[in-house]
């Protein structure tokens, strides 16, 4: 008895350092293919004949591909495993998207099976060496708090993009609910043609506000992706203003997203 419990816990160390090495190859892959996308794939592409729009779904493009196979690298190496259930009901004209933000790789789940969205994200990025050049040559969208990015953001949607955001603005504490802001709701108002929510877990937590790359939990993580049932905006913006409208939709959205993702 104490030889195999010896054993186990031989494997259970191995398997644990080699997730750890394996979770700091993705970090360093992750910025390596930034940087190769910026200095070649993405000017190579816009050297390429088209117009504005053209060239712009070709630079999406790319970063979905990069990011579908960053997802790859990170699932047969170990360091995770995945189930992503009705990914083909995202991607349509006008749809946004909304998500829960548990940790720092949902993004990449959702940008790598969705291949031509926008994105609002987080206004470091763009000053960050790695992400500077995908997110401008992409034309995502910073999540600067002004009102010139909402109108921006349903503008997106008004041409026809599909437009993936966080309601939280960040990343959910671990072991807290979801906290909404009202910004979403008020974009979608203002422009979607549909809202698709998408509940995402991740378990054991990793990732999250408060945990650094290194702090791996002790078994293999599972992140769940699931597609709900669309929203039609114009329910909630028919018979009031938009002020009052986009609070009922937000709560509205925060309800849904507790119930779903209640253990």
């Amino acid at each position: 008895m104490d030889l195999a419990t010896h054993s186990v816990s031989r494997a259970n160390s191995a398997n644990y350092l080699w997730r750890l090495l394996a979770t700091g190859a993705s970090f360093v892959l992750f910025g390596f293919g930034g940087l190769v996308l910026r200095l070649i794939v993405l000017p190579l592409l816009g050297l390429l004949p088209g117009d504005a729009i053209t060239r712009l779904r070709r630079a999406r493009n790319a970063i979905s591909k990069a990011f579908y196979l960053h997802v790859q690298f990170m699932y047969r190496s170990g360091v995770l495993e995945y189930e992503f259930l009705g990914a083909e009901r995202l991607g349509s004209p006008g749809q946004m998207i909304i998500a829960n933000h548990p940790s720092l790789i949902d993004v990449v789940f959702l940008i790598a099976h969705i291949r031509h969205a926008n994105c609002i994200v987080k206004q470091s990025l763009w000053r960050n060496p790695f992400t500077r050049g995908p997110v401008q040559r992409a034309q995502y969208i910073s999540n600067n708090g002004s009102p010139e990015m909402l109108e921006q953001a349903a503008d997106a949607l008004r041409e026809g993009q599909t437009l993936i955001v966080f309601p939280e603005g960040t990343r959910t504490a671990p072991n807290q609910a979801p906290v909404f802001h009202r910004g979403a709701a008020a974009i979608a108002l203002r422009g979607a043609r549909v809202i698709t929510p998408v509940f995402i877990t991740v378990r054991p937590t990793t990732l999250t506000k408060a945990e650094p790359w290194y702090r791996i939990p002790e078994r293999r993580v599972r992140v769940t992706l699931r597609v709900g049932q669309d929203i039609a905006p114009e329910t909630f913006n028919a018979s009031a203003p938009l002020p009052i409208a986009s609070r009922r939709l937000n709560a509205h959205l925060h309800q849904l997203f507790l119930r779903e993702l209640s253990p």
